[in-house]
């Protein structure tokens, strides 16, 4: 298929983009470069372009005769959402509504959509479900989830047939670890170890300690990009059986803030100063994947399990690129 990867010039897209080519099919990257690097862009097509200007975007779907689109141009820091709504609303929102409006005016039907747990807030039951209440508690979440309404109304218009993935924490390195994080500023929490242990950072902050787990810190779950772009294959052949569906995207599996950063120091063999420092406020104690229903309906199987080789993709990746990608 020939399919638009909004964002592909940023770590999920061009990991994305990577994938689809290897696949056989004929991606066309549409990036204006604000978060993406175009290093990363491995041989495929490359449009430089804003997600705002509508009469680029028809041109290109047109051009290029794309027969579907996948998105991954939001922004994604929670705590900026908080202090800059407007910017995420207007990015994350109105954009993506010039990407619908492109689409429809082009006759292009077929739509993945990157959404994200925190539509689900701070839900009271573990593991969450896609039927988990929707409470987002930061402008992000909200964006992510109007977004997917938008998806939906506009599918039930007969106009539009779309997957809504809803990530966990994506992570790692793809296409033999020379795809990876390279984002300014950096907040994940698996580079943001590994720049401790490389000495890029005096040491690492720990924000609580004392909450209900097993070891006093955050659980999370943690996705490997590879198989993260794997369910994206899986979804467009979804598109084709069935109008709309959504999924979560994790491995069913909680691993804490201590445990990433004891792997970091195993996997780098470095030793770093960990700073235990006071909660962040809206932080939830454990967020972890009820993924059944991605294995059962799109037929997913994670691959990437074990948190050791998800830092040692990582690692590997910021070995190679200490500064980042050089463009």
């Amino acid at each position: 298929m020939k399919i638009l990867v909004a964002g592909g010039a940023g770590y999920i897209g061009s990991n994305m983009t990577a994938m689809l080519a290897a696949e056989g099919h004929q991606p066309i990257i549409y990036d204006n470069l604000s978060k993406g690097h175009k290093a990363a862009i491995k041989g495929c097509e490359f449009v430089k372009g804003d997600l705002a200007d509508l009469n680029l975007l028809t041109a290109t779907l047109k051009k290029h005769q794309i027969e579907a689109v996948m998105h991954f141009a939001a922004f994604i820091e929670a705590g900026e959402s908080v202090t800059n709504p407007l910017k995420y609303y207007q990015n994350n929102v109105s954009n993506t509504q010039v990407v619908l409006i492109a689409m429809e005016s082009a006759g292009v039907g077929k739509f993945v959509f990157s959404s994200t747990a925190a539509v689900y807030g701070m839900p009271d039951k573990q593991p969450i479900t896609e039927e988990t209440p929707k409470n987002p508690i930061n402008p992000y979440g909200e964006t992510k989830l109007a977004v997917e309404k938008m998806c939906h109304h506009q599918a039930v218009a007969g106009k539009l047939r779309y997957v809504t993935l809803r990530y966990f924490n994506a992570c790692g390195s793809g296409h033999n670890c020379t795809l990876g994080e390279d984002h300014h500023p950096e907040s994940h929490l698996i580079p943001l170890t590994i720049f401790a242990a490389m000495g890029k950072t005096d040491a690492i902050k720990l924000f609580g300690s004392d909450y209900p787990t097993e070891d006093g810190t955050c659980v999370r779950d943690y996705i490997h990009i590879e198989d993260l772009c794997l369910a994206h294959l899986l979804a467009l052949k979804k598109i084709e059986s069935q109008a709309e569906s959504i999924y979560n995207l994790g491995i069913g599996k909680g691993y804490s803030v201590r445990q990433v950063i004891d792997t970091v120091k195993k996997v780098s063999g470095k030793n770093f100063k960990v700073i235990e420092s006071p909660r962040r406020p809206g932080d939830p104690p454990v967020l972890v994947c009820d993924s059944a229903k991605a294995r059962t309906e799109l037929g997913w199987q994670p691959k990437w399990t074990n948190l050791e080789k998800i830092v040692e993709s990582a690692w590997k990746w910021h070995s190679k690129y200490p500064d980042g990608y050089i463009e």
